[in-house]
């Protein structure tokens, strides 16, 4: 199975006609299970200090991020917002909180939620910075990151690299790799299981075959190899594939690789 998207419900920053905050909409509400479950255990913590999580932001579908892309490119928004295939958000891994009303200081929150599997995406914890309020749940696909950090995947830069592999976890297209999206999705795999393949460019060459090797894969129908190759990732990383208790998963979004 690829990896779910579990609904979630949270308190957004949009507010109704009473000026009451509603939940995040459910066309965003969604998440990746290891995602959904980093937002609840760092909601404790930050309750105790007498905080609160409101997100503005979680699951974009890859409309909605293309629409986010060029609101950026057509000044509506002065935050950076990448095109499709290079968003944490495209694959539910990525949220935006509203850092005026966290009821914590941001450096604080940087502490709590660091352990607890959040990235931020900035380097110093400013509220002032643009993004400030972005954190990413890596999970697997920070071995991706480290993998062309380290040079071992020239093509694309590592966050975009990273953000691909994640959006291809989930079963979406990602536009770069054209007709190649099971290719792409296979090294992407291999990459997380720890195979030195070159590049995430959705070319099957002798480095692919032989990661495919290494992890006891034998070459054959990209179906059959895409499977196996999940297995082996349910295996590694349990906690990304994990249903939720309540809520159940959700309907795949659009763009999904045949």
């Amino acid at each position: 199975m690829t990896t779910p998207l579990n609904e979630i419900t949270i308190t957004s920053v949009y507010k109704d006609n009473n000026g009451e905050r509603v939940p995040l909409p459910k066309r965003m509400a969604l998440c990746t299970p290891d995602m959904e479950a980093a937002i609840r255990a760092v909601s404790a913590p930050v309750a105790a200090r007498g905080g609160r999580l409101f997100l503005s932001d979680l699951f974009r579908s890859f409309d909605m991020q293309l629409q986010s892309h060029m609101d950026f490119v057509n000044g509506k928004k002065t935050a950076f917002s990448p095109p499709t295939g290079g968003s944490m958000h495209e694959a539910g891994r990525a949220l935006d909180l509203d850092v005026d009303s966290l009821g914590v200081e941001l450096s604080d929150f940087w502490e709590i939620a660091r352990p607890l599997g959040l990235f931020p995406i900035i380097a110093k914890p400013d509220p002032k910075v643009n993004e400030s309020w972005h954190f990413d749940c890596r999970g697997s696909h920070h071995i991706v990151y480290e993998y062309y950090t380290s040079g071992k995947g020239t093509n694309l830069k590592p966050y975009t690299a990273m953000a691909a592999s994640a959006i291809l976890s989930i079963g979406v297209t990602v536009e770069k790799f054209g007709a190649n999206q099971k290719a792409a999705a296979m090294q992407s795999a291999l990459i997380r299981l720890g195979q030195n393949i070159g590049n995430l460019d959705g070319a099957i060459g002798n480095k692919t075959r032989a990661g495919l090797d290494a992890v006891g894969v034998p070459f054959g129908d990209s179906q059959t190899i895409l499977v196996a190759l999940e297995g082996l990732l349910q295996l590694k990383f349990p906690q990304e594939f994990e249903v939720a208790e309540t809520g159940g998963v959700a309907a795949a979004p659009s763009h999904v690789i045949q």
